[in-house]
């Protein structure tokens, strides 16, 4: 089963019919951060950069997108989505926080094709990606990077190890001239793409990486 936001029942100025079949309550006008992830598990520091999102970007939501495969992962490793999906909850605390299991319902499975569905299906919303700065290091590796980049504004938050390589890293090299004072952040959400700022907070150390080493044998 799947779990999202429950929302009130759509009236005549809420959400458009075909909206609620995603399972996604989304209005136009609000601002929505989405963080995108195996989540395999999900830990602590994944709930650091949504409620840092939150808080430094002015957000009314942070909709988690449990992927149900990284096509750049092993899939041997990745524990079934329903799995992935309550360890995401146990994290994604309050109101502001929706998990969703979005590229499921509709069958995409590259970011770049996921945020393009999230945009057709929600006009009106002001969508900001999410990502931690250990991604940033090699998101000029995924597919379609440079559309993501112009298609929302794009928000950094700083974690462990990454700090010095993520902002040399090629997609901040590319979009220099784009980029947003952390002091201007919560502009952030409304802007043109391509936006996109670096945004540095107390920084938590948790990993999926290193809980999935503790729970081996």
């Amino acid at each position: 089963m799947s779990f999202f936001h429950a929302g009130p029942a759509p009236q005549a100025h809420g959400p458009r019919p075909g909206a609620l079949r995603d399972g996604l309550n989304l209005t136009a006008g609000m601002k929505v951060g989405l963080f995108g992830g195996s989540f395999n598990p999900a830990h602590d520091g994944h709930a650091h950069v949504a409620e840092t999102a939150v808080q430094r970007l002015d957000l009314d939501r942070v909709v988690w997108l449990v992927s149900p495969q990284n096509p750049l992962k092993d899939s041997r490793h990745t524990a079934p989505l329903i799995e992935r999906m309550t360890s995401a909850r146990t994290f994604a605390k309050g109101p502001q926080m929706i998990v969703s299991d979005f590229e499921t319902r509709v069958g995409t499975t590259w970011t770049v094709d996921t945020l393009r569905a999230l945009k057709r299906r929600h006009p009106g919303v002001h969508f900001v990606w999410l990502m931690g700065s250990d991604n940033l290091e090699n998101f000029h590796r995924w597919r379609g990077w440079t559309d993501i980049m112009r298609m929302m504004p794009v928000a950094v938050i700083a974690r462990p190890g990454s700090l010095l390589e993520s902002r040399a890293a090629p997609a901040a090299r590319r979009f220099a001239g784009a980029r947003v004072s952390s002091n201007e952040a919560r502009l952030l959400p409304t802007m043109q793409a391509p936006a996109w700022t670096y945004l540095t907070a107390p920084l938590n150390p948790s990993s999926s990486t290193a809980i999935r080493a503790q729970k081996r044998p």
